[in-house]
């Protein structure tokens, strides 16, 4: 719109300073399929132009000097969609990974898919782990892509490690406080679990089972 700025390589936006910029943001990228519809083009294609603005944001979060920046790709509730568009997110989601490791390497950004997973396909299970392999060394900036991801099964799944851990006297209860709680969550991937700021697109006012431990005191903005 108007008011987007184009950042180069020595440019800051008139009105931001870096110091007081978020080390997270998140994203919820929604709208895509209406997109598609309004615009008299496919469902696959509404999904393939989201994934291009997607990368657009990306780069410049990281240029902007954002430390980690996480999608919601796919939610445990995305399932229920119709089978050739879950397919089709699958097959997107592959490519998308295997045609970026380059990118990722050359841009030394490190890469994490974070969710259950246990239903998605081999082959994608196979280039995420190729792709968090050839970027776990990269410190500086982190993508964080949640596919198959539900904070209530985040959650759940914190909870029933602690308990087991429990069980074999790894832990007691005085031990128990958030840093533990946090350390057994999904995000403990990165520095950053916390976002400062999650945006969703579309106008929907719903974080949707998102992040939701991680988003108690989170800037909000649809």
């Amino acid at each position: 719109d108007e008011e987007t700025y184009v950042v180069g390589d020595e440019e800051t936006p008139k009105g931001l300073g870096r110091e007081p910029m978020p080390r997270h943001v998140a994203v919820i990228m929604d709208g895509n399929r209406r997109w598609a519809k309004q615009a008299g083009l496919l469902t696959s294609q509404g999904h393939e132009a989201g994934a291009k603005r997607l990368m657009e944001f990306v780069e410049l979060c990281f240029t902007l000097g954002i430390d980690t920046v996480s999608d919601f790709a796919f939610s445990t509730e995305n399932w229920g969609r119709e089978k050739i568009e879950v397919d089709c997110l699958m097959s997107m989601f592959q490519q998308y990974l295997k045609s970026k490791i380059q990118y990722f390497q050359s841009e030394e950004i490190r890469v994490s898919v974070i969710g259950n997973l246990a239903k998605i396909p081999e082959s994608l299970l196979g280039t995420i782990m190729e792709t968090e392999e050839a970027t776990k060394s990269y410190k500086k900036k982190h993508f964080i892509v949640a596919i198959d991801y539900s904070g209530r099964f985040d959650i759940l799944h914190a909870c029933k490690s602690i308990v087991k851990k429990s069980e074999q006297g790894l832990i007691r209860e005085e031990d128990v406080d958030e840093t533990l709680f946090e350390r057994e969550l999904q995000t403990k991937c990165t520095e950053f679990p916390s976002p400062d700021l999650l945006i969703r697109t579309s106008g929907e006012q719903r974080i949707s089972n998102f992040f939701l431990w991680q988003l108690a005191y989170t800037e909000l903005f649809f």
